[in-house]
């Protein structure tokens, strides 16, 4: 019987091991889905306010204020959309 015992045991110890595998697997997917789809709302986010800041420049310099240094260019950083085709 203590043979017996024995490979039940071991199956039982070989299940949870797949179970837990496994569900490490599921979690780690989910969290990689969850991650990728915050980067992707981060970089529309920024490239949203670079797009603003602009705007803002742009509506400075029509007004004629002066003394304000024009933004930053980030020549490659964001791929440019245009307003309003998100």
């Amino acid at each position: 019987m203590d043979g017996h015992d024995s490979e039940d045991s071991k199956q039982s110890t070989a299940d949870m091991t797949a179970f837990v595998q496994n569900l490490l697997q599921q979690m780690q997917s989910r969290f990689q889905t969850m991650s990728d789809s915050i980067i992707t709302k981060i970089d529309d986010m920024g490239g949203r306010i670079n797009e603003l800041e602009q705007s803002i420049h742009d509506l400075r310099a029509e007004m004629g204020v002066e003394g304000t240094p024009p933004p930053p260019s980030k020549s490659g950083d964001e791929p440019k959309t245009p307003a309003g085709s998100t």
